[in-house]
């Protein structure tokens, strides 16, 4: 029987990983922050829908500057999650599954979301 090696440390910060690699791990992460982020949307939902100065709150809330954050975050989670949603089940049809297209709608993925998310919040 022969020895085995021990594992090798890794180091997450050295390793480069491709476009679709990073991609999928915010892929992960933006559906980990929609499930975090349903309680303070029912939450939210819940106090604006209670009477006027419960909407009046909310509203004021989310003009704020951590509220415009909270709401960009939001925004960027969900939309981030739907564009490489939509890219994973054109894959699964094998749609753009050679190299050069996965590479070029996995950057689609990763800046049309955050441009997406600052255009529809009105900040570009």
């Amino acid at each position: 029987m022969a020895l085995q090696k021990p594992p090798v440390f890794l180091n997450l910060l050295q390793i480069r990983l491709p476009i679709a690699g990073i991609m999928s791990i915010i892929h992960r992460a933006s559906g980990m922050l929609m499930v975090l982020l349903i309680p303070l949307s029912i939450y939210l939902l819940d106090l604006s829908l209670t009477d006027e100065q419960g909407f009046t709150a909310v509203g004021s809330l989310l003009h704020g500057t951590v509220g415009s954050l909270i709401l960009l975050l939001l925004l960027w989670v969900l939309l981030h999650h739907l564009y490489s949603g939509i890219r994973y089940l054109l894959i699964d049809v094998e749609i753009g599954v050679d190299r050069p297209a996965y590479r070029y709608t996995a950057w689609a993925v990763t800046l049309l979301a955050p441009f997406s998310a600052l255009l529809l919040l009105g900040i570009l």
